[in-house]
């Protein structure tokens, strides 16, 4: 049985593309992989497995360390957040809990808009929503009108895509965009603000499901089993480690942390080091550092702003950050900034960490507040359409709190999850915002 991710011929692709992005040519030995993938079965895997432990000898250039480091002191030196005085924030208990539900239903129905058309192209997005004559998206997706033939061509995310449809919501579908929240929280209630990377690990391998996880998270939980520890279980055989999946694991830690963005930025190391590196690693940095800056800041820009701080000033992530803030967002069409993306971060995997924490960025600041935009943008854009609207959902709803929160989004969640994390299935979105809201509240006083 071949199982995706882990594959030999998904990891020696994949990690060719990553060291392409790191700086490496790898035009010879893509040619090399070639002759050797045509030399037909016989002996294939060991000659694949021979190709790729020479493959993972390669070290990156000492320069793109140095400009992208992973150890906590050295992105603490050259990220200036980390070096302002930090200042401590009380809240009342009323807004402290308003902005984590905001949090936590924003997410969730920002996760569930993108849920249906994952993996499907930005071009196909625009296609199927054309053909019912609801695009822009202004509401959940609806399969009504849609011709069978675009269904047959464009089918729905085969993980839950039909049940996040309006006319089948039901309550927020198995997501692991929202697995993440909870097993992080159940790490917090656990553990406490001293919790470690190998405390996250003993939490994954009790209550999450292997297959329950992807890329880069499946590689690490494989190389946990097989009792590795960090920095192993991002290194080793993880073409995956600048993707996405540390990003979506963010939220939790800002939620914890409000109007503590420094704390929230360290916690996410923590969490990120057991399958990211670099810049996979700064995405969760920035976006839970983003998320507690949300509880004190009134406008996204500032929140974006923030954030900046707690990663590498020269960092590939950084730039791919101020490269949106320098575009005219609000002078231009959404699909016009949509395209500026595209060309400058269109060669990076669809589940990338750059490119679709670009967009994120991008759909937040062309939204001047409004959550419907913002969502609505992030999952026109393509890319990891329910990651994105899941984030860009959980920055907004954060930042204007759930009383603020649009109703016809909301009400479709019917205030539950479905979860394949231990002891969290069936959970009320109401009574896991009072359960963060009290770790949070314990770490305001």
């Amino acid at each position: 049985m071949i199982i995706s991710w882990i594959s030999i011929i998904d990891l020696v692709k994949y990690e060719l593309q990553q060291q392409e992005e790191e700086g490496r040519d790898v035009a010879a030995l893509k040619q090399q992989w070639k002759r050797l993938s045509a030399q037909g079965k016989v002996k294939f895997s060991e000659r694949a497995e021979r190709f790729y432990h020479e493959l993972q000898k390669w070290k990156s250039p000492q320069a793109l360390k140095n400009a992208e480091p992973m150890e906590l002191r050295a992105i603490r030196s050259q990220a200036a957040g980390f070096r302002s005085p930090q200042t401590h924030s009380s809240f009342s208990k009323e807004k402290l809990y308003d902005k984590i539900l905001g949090g936590w239903l924003g997410r969730s129905a920002g996760c569930l808009l993108g849920k249906p058309v994952e993996k499907i192209s930005r071009e196909g997005i625009r296609t199927i929503l054309k053909s019912n004559g609801t695009w822009p998206l202004s509401n959940y997706i609806i399969e009504k009108g849609i011709p069978q033939k675009l269904l047959k061509r464009y089918p729905w995310n085969r993980h839950s895509g039909r049940e996040s449809l309006r006319e089948n919501i039901l309550c927020m579908p198995e997501d692991d965009d929202m697995n993440y929240p909870m097993v992080n929280l159940a790490v917090a209630e656990e553990y406490g603000e001293t919790f470690t990377t190998e405390h996250i690990t003993k939490m994954w391998l009790a209550n999450l499901p292997v297959l329950s996880t992807f890329t880069a998270e499946r590689v690490a939980y494989l190389n946990c089993l097989n009792g590795l520890q960090p920095p192993n279980t991002f290194l080793y055989r993880n073409p995956y480690r600048e993707w996405i999946g540390a990003r979506i694991r963010a939220d939790l830690w800002g939620w914890i942390s409000p109007g503590r963005p420094a704390r929230a930025a360290e916690y996410a190391w923590r969490d990120a080091r057991l399958s990211h590196i670099r810049n996979g690693a700064y995405a969760e940095m920035f976006f839970a550092s983003a998320i507690a800056a949300c509880f004190t800041r009134n406008t996204v820009g500032e929140v974006i702003n923030d954030a900046l701080q707690f990663i590498p000033r020269r960092s590939r992530f950084a730039d791919a950050v101020r490269f949106v803030m320098s575009i005219p967002i609000r002078s231009r069409s959404w699909d016009e900034t949509v395209d500026v993306l595209y060309a400058k971060f269109g060669s990076y995997h669809w589940v990338h960490s750059i490119n679709n924490s670009a967009l994120v960025v991008a759909a937040l600041l062309s939204a001047d507040g409004d959550y419907e935009r913002a969502i609505c943008n992030a999952v026109m854009g393509g890319w990891d359409t329910d990651s994105n609207g899941a984030t860009v959902g959980s920055i907004m709803g954060t930042l204007i709190g759930a009383k603020k929160l649009p109703p016809k989004w909301i009400r479709p969640l019917h205030d539950q999850i479905r979860s394949s994390l231990k002891g969290f299935d069936n959970s009320k979105i109401t009574t896991l915002a009072r359960r963060t809201f009290k770790v949070a509240f314990a770490n305001t006083n």
